[in-house]
């Protein structure tokens, strides 16, 4: 359990950090505007930009369109459904998941559209000795979104690993964007471990005991409707709904979690 002098440092650092998009021109946000409108999204996919605020989330990470672009554990692929137009025409977007069975959501859109998403390339992570993997310092840019708790159901010292392997991975002055269910700071840091929620106290730890440093914070994807504590954790709400019809309109009303939005930085030096 983190120290409460510890969480409160943290907390302090964190609310002289700015939340501002960086590297973005007009034309580059309009850019990343166009791959969430493409019509290759699944509808069902495109009724959660409500929640997930793509075009401002991906803004704020300041990608670019050349980029080397690493997504951590994309699951059905919400995310690949953006990044991999955006990126095709002169970037690279990496896929990076359980290499065995983990990247089956983005191999069933390969299937599906090979023309959207035959230049996905797919590695593993955390990565075996034997899975292709992202060459050390060579992308510009790792994104994870809603996945560091899954990293957390498997430990701290494999959360830690986890990172540090992000880190091996970008260039110096990269950057490492998450975003995260959010447990507030005056909670049992032992919920992180059942109920999908992160402290952003915890994020930071991690994220800085790998070499990372803060470069912002955005609250573009804060919900004050969420307060973190329900029966079956942050998958009672939408999209999981795990009560099933049990008080369904209240979550549905809820909308998806509070979630913590942040850019770190791999120093150049």
């Amino acid at each position: 359990m983190r120290s409460p002098l510890a969480t409160v440092a943290v907390v302090s650092v964190l609310a002289a950090v700015t939340s501002v998009a960086i590297g973005q021109t007009p034309t580059q946000r309009g850019t990343i505007a166009k791959a969430v409108a493409a019509t290759t999204r699944t509808p069902a996919n495109v009724a959660r930009d409500q929640y997930r605020h793509p075009v401002e989330t991906l803004a704020f990470f300041g990608l670019k369109p050349t980029d080397t672009v690493v997504e951590l554990i994309p699951g059905g692929g919400w995310y690949t459904e953006i990044l991999a137009p955006y990126l095709s025409a002169r970037g690279t977007y990496y896929a990076a998941g359980g290499y065995e069975k983990g990247l089956n959501g983005i191999k069933k859109l390969q299937a599906a559209d090979a023309t959207t998403y035959a230049k996905v390339r797919l590695v593993g992570f955390p990565a075996a000795a034997t899975d292709p993997k992202v060459p050390d310092g060579s992308a510009d840019v790792v994104l994870t979104f809603r996945n560091v708790h899954n990293l957390r159901f498997a430990g701290a010292d494999k959360t830690q690993a986890a990172f540090a392997e992000v880190f091996r991975m970008l260039k110096p002055g990269g950057t490492f964007g998450v975003v995260e269910h959010r447990l507030p700071e005056s909670r049992d840091s032992t919920a992180e471990e059942k109920s999908g929620y992160m402290k952003v106290s915890s994020v930071v730890g991690f994220a800085k005991a790998a070499g990372f440093k803060v470069a912002a914070m955005s609250e573009v994807n804060a919900n004050p409707k969420d307060s973190a504590d329900w029966p079956e954790g942050v998958w009672t709400l939408p999209p999981n709904y795990r009560l099933k019809d049990v008080d369904r309109a209240k979550y549905a009303a809820i909308g998806e979690s509070d979630r913590m939005t942040i850019r770190f930085v791999k120093p150049k030096k």
